[in-house]
């Protein structure tokens, strides 16, 4: 052979090498990337063509499946009273993808989890096709009923409402309005994109996730955390005794004074407990100053902040994190105290705050899956209640339940008492804006219900007025949001 066609069989034996490994690479190597990749038509068609396992709400499935007729994709999700629990459910479309529960359990309700192999291969020889399990949450439906209906009936509100169970950590209501129906674009029709594109450019949001994704000032409701604070580290030993707190308070390092609503003839040189009973900043302004940044820190990141507490190794709970910022100044450390500055909160991180308190100090992990079934009804996983976090000591807390039971008798949260039951409450009205107060405040109300049987529920509620047809001086997180709470609290308590 030639020289010539010596190189040019070389060259096409190099191409044919090439190729022969690229195939083998495609074929062995990342065939398992591949075969499970979004964008593979084969992997939608496996995935919508049986229907989908239920997820469960009080023994009750609220998600369903339907034949399309249009689509190579057989199946498509259907929901009951899909607005009230999408902050629960997500959403599994076509189109879409997937969020929430639907997304971090796809393979158990869609069959294709691991635990189900050996049921999958009997299915496969008994001709019975491929069949899902359930994912059964701790919601309580009467609970999340109620949240959903007073934060509805509050017209134009967007907000949100959190309800867990202070002794084990269970959510038991999640609401967030205004909410979407995820079956409105289950499909992959161009109808039901275009709701999906309408819905995200929607000002109001509906898309989002207000419970758990969206954070903001928790103005008033942090006084509870404070309050934890100065009694943990030993700024306050008596929450009867007069501070030397004047009101109204000057700001460390500046020349602004800061004032509250209860007035000055209350609230100077107040009690801590008189000052929850009123609401009055001086002397948890005051709490926060003498307790320095790094102390206030501690206390909140043993409650949750600053931690991924609700991340992928939980995974039914992803949340945005909730922030008790590094680095601040003295006066932006005493604003925390409040709840202003630049601290933010979920709705979540809230409810979970007021649950520690309730249930002695003892922080428990939030959980909203219960169990996970086989197709069969067999558990392949059962949630236990897992301790987060010891935040403070049983008499800190149980101090801080002694001045919020006492605000909800005879301070601004009596609108969320119950006869018969054990109400601690607290009320928020979180300023916001470039200059602070430009724009209409949040209402923010926090509490707790206990039976003398010992069960309980902790509450969380956001309200954010902006398209309210309501006065300024009407905003308030006791009028507004306890009227909701104590609807939640006795659903679960009195139910």
């Amino acid at each position: 052979m030639n020289k010539p066609l010596r190189a040019v069989a070389i060259f096409c034996g190099l191409l044919v090498l090439g190729l022969l490994i690229r195939a083998n690479w495609l074929q062995y190597v990342r065939a398992p990337e591949l075969a499970s990749d979004t964008k593979n038509r084969r992997v939608q068609i496996e995935q919508f063509a049986t229907p989908r396992g239920d997820i469960i709400v009080g023994g009750r499935a609220v998600t369903g499946s339907k034949e399309t007729e249009t689509t190579d994709l057989k199946y498509k999700r259907t929901y009951v009273d899909g607005p009230m629990y999408a902050p629960v459910t997500g959403y599994a479309s076509q189109a879409q993808g997937m969020t929430l529960l639907e997304k971090t359990y796809d393979g158990i309700l869609t069959g294709k989890d691991d635990r189900l192999a050996f049921q999958r291969f009997a299915d496969v020889v008994s001709g019975e096709g491929r069949r899902a399990g359930s994912v059964v949450t701790t919601i309580d439906p009467k609970a999340q009923k109620a949240a959903w209906d007073g934060l509805t009936d509050l017209k134009g509100a967007r907000g949100a409402v959190v309800a867990l169970d202070p002794q084990t950590g269970k959510v038991l209501a999640m609401v967030s309005a205004p909410s979407y129906d995820p079956s409105a674009f289950a499909g992959s029709t161009f109808k039901e994109s275009d709701r999906f594109v309408e819905l995200d450019k929607k000002k109001n949001k509906p898309l989002a996730n207000r419970a758990l994704r969206e954070t903001y000032p928790p103005g008033s409701t942090f006084k509870i955390l404070t309050a934890a604070a100065a009694l943990e580290h030993g700024i306050v030993t008596d929450v009867d005794a007069r501070t030397d707190a004047v009101s109204p308070y000057p700001l460390p390092q500046s020349t602004n004074k800061i004032g509250s609503e209860a007035g000055d003839a209350v609230c100077n040189k107040a009690s801590m407990k008189t000052a929850m009973q009123h609401s009055c900043n001086n002397v948890f302004l005051d709490a926060a100053s003498k307790l320095g940044q790094d102390k206030m820190r501690e206390t909140a990141e043993k409650f949750g902040f600053n931690e991924d507490v609700y991340s992928d190794d939980f995974g039914d709970l992803l949340a945005t994190k909730s922030l008790y910022p590094e680095d601040l100044d003295k006066p932006g450390t005493a604003l925390t105290g409040m709840g202003q500055g630049s601290l933010t909160s979920t709705p979540m991180q809230m409810a979970l705050v007021t649950a520690g308190i309730a249930n002695d100090g003892k922080v428990m992990q939030p959980y909203v899956v219960d169990e996970v079934k086989g197709p069969d009804l067999d558990t392949l996983e059962k949630t236990e209640p897992a301790v987060m976090s010891e935040a403070v000591s049983a008499e800190t807390a149980q101090k801080v339940q002694e001045m919020m039971e006492f605000t909800a008798k005879e301070g601004s949260a009596r609108r969320a008492q119950i006869d018969g039951i054990t109400v601690g409450g607290k009320t928020g009205t979180a300023q916001r804006g470039v200059d602070v107060n430009d724009e209409v405040p949040y209402g923010w109300f926090v509490s707790y219900g206990k039976k003398d049987d010992g069960s309980s529920v902790a509450v969380a509620v956001f309200i954010d007025p902006t398209d309210m047809d309501i006065s300024r001086a009407d905003i308030s997180g006791g009028g507004l949001g306890a009227p909701i709470a104590k609807s939640v609290m006795k659903a679960v308590l009195k139910s």
